[in-house]
């Protein structure tokens, strides 16, 4: 934060939307948000937001010739506690849930009315998952797609860890039974995330449900 504010960042190949986003939010949530910078290629994104050392990222997904998406991963990679919101001027339930599995916190079509964009960038600071319900329905379809044989592609410290995600817990509450540093638990829950095909802890608890990780001493179930 600066000033007790959200610093935010664009990346967005169109100059004059990113000045025009830029306005709105200073105009809008000026005591909330600071607007430090935009960039119109991907490829800077990265050294923009640990210049500015970035609350949010808000990266369009038809940057050419990186990608929104591939943005959104390096900046996961590099600044972890940096939150991305995706933008797309489609919408491309498929693109969106790629840009959600690369590390998104939230997707939004640049249709959306611009006086809707102050509270999910609020949601996705505090930790919330701003997605739309037919995007969440999407993403839950998928999962299940993908679910055969999940457990069995998955070890014992897998499953433990599964098991305290699931739960809610912090990643520091984590951390402590799985005897590792907090560092080290984020970067464990990234990659079950990742082999899961979870877009995040929402959905990876709503799959441990169906897999019978929920319930104290019963077995996991296949599927």
């Amino acid at each position: 934060m600066r000033d007790g504010r959200y610093v935010v960042v664009i990346v967005d190949d169109h100059a004059l939307f990113s000045q025009g986003l830029a306005l709105l939010l200073e105009s809008r949530a000026g005591d909330r948000f600071v607007v430090a910078g935009s960039t119109t290629a991907g490829e800077e994104a990265v050294a923009l937001v640990g210049r500015e050392a970035a609350d949010i990222a808000i990266v369009d997904l038809a940057l050419p010739p990186l990608g929104g998406v591939e943005t959104i991963r390096r900046i996961g990679a590099a600044y972890p506690a940096t939150h991305v919101l995706a933008l797309s001027g489609t919408d491309d339930l498929g693109l969106a849930t790629t840009a959600l599995r690369a590390g998104a916190a939230g997707f939004l079509g640049k249709s959306a009315d611009p006086d809707v964009l102050v509270a999910p960038l609020l949601a996705i600071v505090a930790g919330v998952r701003v997605v739309r319900p037919d995007l969440l329905d999407a993403l839950l379809v998928a999962g299940d797609r993908t679910g055969d044989g999940l457990m069995e592609r998955l070890g014992p410290r897998d499953v433990a860890l599964w098991r305290l995600l699931a739960r809610g817990l912090e990643t520091s509450e984590i951390a402590k039974p799985m005897l590792v540093s907090e560092r080290t638990a984020k970067r464990m829950i990234a990659s079950l995330l990742h082999r899961l095909g979870a877009a995040n802890r929402i959905e990876a608890a709503a799959m441990a449900g169906r897999y019978g990780l929920l319930d104290d001493g019963d077995e996991p179930r296949s599927r």
